[in-house]
């Protein structure tokens, strides 16, 4: 008499809700239709992830038919117009380490119900939705929507079980994309990473790392290289020259200087440091300045280099490979003889015979 009085769809959910109720007081098992999932995405120091169960095509219509078009009833639960669970089973959640824009919308750190909709014409939406512990569509209520946003969806070639992944990654973005059949989903996420950054820094630097020089120098540098929050980078940089004044601290300071116009400033910072490095932060300085465009300036060190360590075949190497760069032929053959005759280890060897090659002497 029951399945008389109750419509299929909610005759269903309770069939599935009763088997979870079920199987809760008994072993953990298999879900073979639609397997669980989890995705997740760093985008700089931030997390994405994704929490969904995977049902399969099998040979049916989705579009329209399984997922219907537009926003529809359940005929179950608050029975209000919903969006599609995008997925199967319980809600597909999406869970956002930090504050976030999704589809350009702020959006604060935290889980959410991730739904969808889509439209004959191939437009969509996106719904995030404060309400994540729900099953399926059923208890949508539109008055929880963190985000509503519109979407253009794509067509892909067939994918069969439906798979959330991440795409189009730069620096302080990605695209969570939804792929199933033939259509594909796209949602960009972005973060403001370097703000991150510097606040994670903040925090870890009023733990251990707060009291070695090397915590707040690999902060100030960041913040130098990403050329953001200047001020408290030297202030950190301060911090770290206090307790350990080195070519690696000095340079990094130099730079804050030159950044900040204080061009004599940090120059006469940088001779003192260069006068404190070692053979491997020249030698890294040397690139260092290559890596910018400052040739003249990098073969000056890397000459510095091979005076105060001439017995090492790798500051020879290294000289030959600036002035290799710079176009000078000659003076870079000569160094990479000298590195060679010093019987070098095999990848400063390799190095120095593969530009041999290159130049024709070898």
């Amino acid at each position: 008499m029951l399945s008389l009085l109750i419509k299929r769809p909610m005759l269903l959910l309770l069939v599935a809700l009763l088997s979870t109720h079920t199987y809760s007081q008994q072993i953990t098992q298999p879900r073979t239709p639609s397997p669980a999932a989890t995705v997740s995405q760093t985008i700089g120091i931030s997390t994405v992830s994704v929490s969904y169960s995977r049902p399969a095509v099998n040979g049916r219509e989705i579009w329209g038919a399984l997922v219907p078009y537009g926003w529809n009833k359940q005929g179950f639960g608050n029975n209000n117009e919903a969006p599609w669970r995008a997925g199967a089973n319980e809600n597909s959640v999406i869970t956002l380490s930090h504050d976030a824009l999704v589809e350009g919308k702020k959006i604060p750190a935290g889980s959410y119900g991730l739904f969808f909709v889509i439209n004959k014409d191939n437009t969509g939406e996106v719904i995030l939705s404060k309400d994540y512990r729900s099953w399926g569509s059923f208890w949508y209520d539109a008055a929880h929507d963190a985000l509503r946003a519109p979407i253009q969806l794509r067509t892909i070639p067939l994918t069969e079980r439906l798979t959330y992944e991440f795409d189009n990654l730069t620096k302080t973005s990605g695209e969570l994309e939804l792929n199933w059949e033939k259509k594909q989903f796209p949602v960009k996420i972005e973060f403001a990473v370097d703000d991150i950054v510097v606040a994670n820094a903040m925090e870890e630097l009023k733990g251990p790392i707060g009291f070695t020089w090397q915590g707040y120098t690999s902060a100030a540098q960041y913040a130098l290289q990403n050329k953001v929050h200047t001020d408290d980078a030297m202030k950190w940089i301060d911090q770290a020259v206090a307790q350990n004044k080195n070519f690696n601290t000095l340079r990094v300071k130099s730079g804050l200087l030159e950044q900040t116009g204080k061009k004599a400033e940090a120059d006469q910072l940088m001779k003192e440091a260069v006068g404190m490095a070692n053979e491997a932060e020249l030698n890294t300085y040397g690139y260092q300045l290559l890596g910018n465009g400052q040739q003249d300036k990098a073969i000056e060190v890397f000459i510095l280099n091979t005076q105060r360590h001439p017995k090492s075949a790798n500051t020879w190497d290294s000289l030959g490979e600036a002035y290799a760069i710079k176009g000078d032929k000659k003076n870079a053959i000569v160094n990479f003889k000298k590195s060679l005759s010093m019987n070098p280890p095999d990848n400063v060897r390799a190095n120095s015979e593969k530009y041999l090659k290159q130049l024709g002497a070898l």
